[in-house]
């Protein structure tokens, strides 16, 4: 009598434990905490040596998930005015790093409000260059009747 035809569910029990050995191994190293980010347990406070030192970050960056929404007024074709313009926008963040920066250009046009907004990512650098090095950055057209306005969205490192 030959059984080719018919669905043989001891076929299926190797694939079964495999798949529930899989899931096993990913709960286990889910449950895991990363040796990176472990942070060194901060002195006592009663510890006179560890007054006026700043502690050292260890593990690994990360970004922070909340952007800090500036916006810039210059026109287009005035770099000078831009840079100026994304100076004063920044100033109070001055010390931080980028990670990325969206800039939505407004412009009732598409073509016109993303050249703009590529405008002033191209002078980001060049107006926070500690703040800018290697950000990645987007730009998109917001609609708007307000040629030479830039909405920033920039989303920082956590250290």
């Amino acid at each position: 009598m030959k059984r080719g035809g018919r669905f043989q569910p001891l076929h299926m029990a190797g694939w079964l434990f495999a798949d529930m050995l899989l899931v096993l191994a990913l709960v286990a190293m889910g449950d895991q905490g990363d040796p990176q980010a472990a942070e060194k347990h901060p002195a006592s406070s009663s510890d006179p040596s560890a007054a006026g030192k700043k502690s050292r970050h260890t593990g690994p960056r990360a970004v922070v998930r909340t952007p800090v929404k500036v916006a810039v007024d210059a026109p287009a074709g005035d770099d000078e005015g831009i840079v100026r313009a994304l100076r004063g926008a920044t100033a109070r963040y001055q010390g931080r790093r980028a990670a990325f920066v969206l800039t939505f250009g407004r412009h009732t046009d598409p073509g016109a409000g993303g050249r703009y907004a590529h405008e002033v990512n191209a002078l980001l650098e060049k107006a926070r260059p500690g703040m800018f090095r290697a950000a990645t950055t987007r730009d998109f057209w917001k609609g708007g009747a307000s040629p030479g306005h830039a909405d920033i969205e920039i989303y920082f490192y956590t250290y």
